[in-house]
């Protein structure tokens, strides 16, 4: 990947960060905003955000924890990216209904690799810069006789319970093995603490509860004072969060998610999550994003092109986000290149007595998640390869008409790809 470059925070003069922080509506929660505020924009704060590794690649739910990471890097605070090695073997149950799938020692190793690979567009980690960490150093050698008696004592059955992360779980069963997620991140901020000077720690709204309990233990345990600060969640206008496909989660691997899907994902945004996702997510003038509030119609559609391609670039890279937005272009306003849409190369071993039929192109080139999908797609009449409406589910293509330019296949009225042998 192309490395990021980083450029001087721009924002009006007379705002400082943590109220460009608050005009942009990332702020949702804070345990002392006067003293967080003044953090902030001295550059003291030393905070952390935890990563579980429950995947191979950060997703759109990780965007807006990373966007704020530069954000105040560029402001002159100092990140830690925690790396849930420890705690990523039990699994957080904020917003679950369900268990997570337990995770062996080497796959969570492989995840977060491959996390600080992505991270790494977004935060400078060079000498005195960023660090990242991973709990395993310090919870998977824990004696649990000695854990219970330090601290045990200073959390609350009562007040645990309570907590919304895990009342969602207790509708279904809450396991022993979830329960002690809250020690788990309050050891976290501890130990953090002391180790590095952190005196601060951001995340999701969900986790409000969990980031109390590590400033709370710190109090009782130290004496001393640190803060907690939950971000706004991505959600849409009804409510539901963002960077959800019918295929699944929209990743920040370009080999999960590819940069033109990437960029479709956002160009495609519904109207009333615009300004919002501008305002969240891009380091746009918030001057030139609140210009756009009054944009409507066509204005909006460009407004959705901005959106898209400043987040295509923050991910990609500039020279992705052009080929994406010169595919897009050429798919649905006749013009730019269509040598940038999205392609895929299939090959005879997926043939069927030699020809392909209109299911496997479909599924091969992830245009649907299932072959069931990709039928009823077809049936539905919203499937298109070469400007021709294919019907018939049981329709082939010969090798010959897959070579050269090959064959460009869509699905509904958004969904491209070349296919070619």
């Amino acid at each position: 990947m192309v490395p990021l470059i980083y450029l001087k925070y721009t924002r009006r003069k007379s705002m400082t960060v943590y109220e460009e922080l608050k005009a942009r509506g990332l702020i949702a929660q804070v345990t002392n905003e006067e003293e967080i505020s003044k953090m902030v924009n001295e550059g003291k704060a030393v905070f952390y955000i935890g990563f579980d590794p429950t995947a191979d690649s950060l997703h759109v739910g990780h965007f807006m924890a990373l966007c704020l990471m530069k954000r105040l890097q560029m402001a002159g605070n100092k990140p830690i990216a925690l790396m849930g090695g420890g705690t990523g073997m039990i699994g957080d149950p904020s917003g679950r209904t369900d268990m997570r799938t337990m995770m062996t020692k080497e796959t969570i190793e492989h995840n977060c690799k491959c996390f600080k690979k992505q991270m790494e567009r977004f935060i400078d980690f060079g000498e005195g810069k960023a660090i990242m960490v991973n709990n395993a150093d310090w919870l998977l050698d824990l004696n649990y006789i000695e854990f219970l008696r330090d601290i045990g004592p200073h959390f609350s059955v009562n007040r645990m319970l309570a907590a919304e992360c895990y009342k969602q779980r207790m509708e279904k069963g809450l396991s022993f093995l979830e329960f002690n997620y809250m020690l788990m991140q309050g050891f976290d901020f501890y130990m953090l603490y002391q180790k590095y000077g952190c005196n601060m720690e951001f995340g999701g709204d969900d986790q409000w509860s969990n980031m109390l309990a590590g400033t709370e233990l710190i109090r009782r345990k130290l004496g001393k004072d640190a803060h907690a600060m939950t971000i706004t969640l991505l959600l849409n206008s009804e409510g539901k969060k963002m960077g959800k496909t019918a295929n699944g989660a929209v990743w920040l691997d370009p080999e999960k998610t590819t940069p033109y899907d990437f960029y479709q994902y956002w160009r495609n945004v519904d109207d009333g999550d615009v300004i919002k996702c501008l305002k969240l997510l891009t380091f746009l003038p918030i001057e030139e994003i609140l210009a756009m509030e009054a944009w409507e119609g066509a204005k909006l559609n460009e407004a959705k092109e901005i959106l898209a391609f400043e987040l295509t670039k923050l991910v990609h890279g500039e020279e992705e986000a052009n080929k994406a937005q010169s595919a897009a272009k050429a798919l649905f306003a006749g013009g730019g290149s269509l040598e940038n849409m999205p392609s895929f190369t299939i090959s005879m071993e997926d043939a069927r007595d030699g020809v392909f039929d209109i299911i496997t192109l479909l599924h091969k080139s992830r245009l649907v998640a299932t072959r069931s999908e990709g039928r009823r797609a077809v049936e539905q009449g919203g499937v298109v390869v070469n400007d021709e409406k294919v019907t018939d589910f049981a329709a082939t293509f010969k090798p010959e008409e897959l070579q050269g330019e090959g064959l460009i296949v869509r699905k509904g009225k958004k969904k491209f790809c070349k296919v070619t042998l």
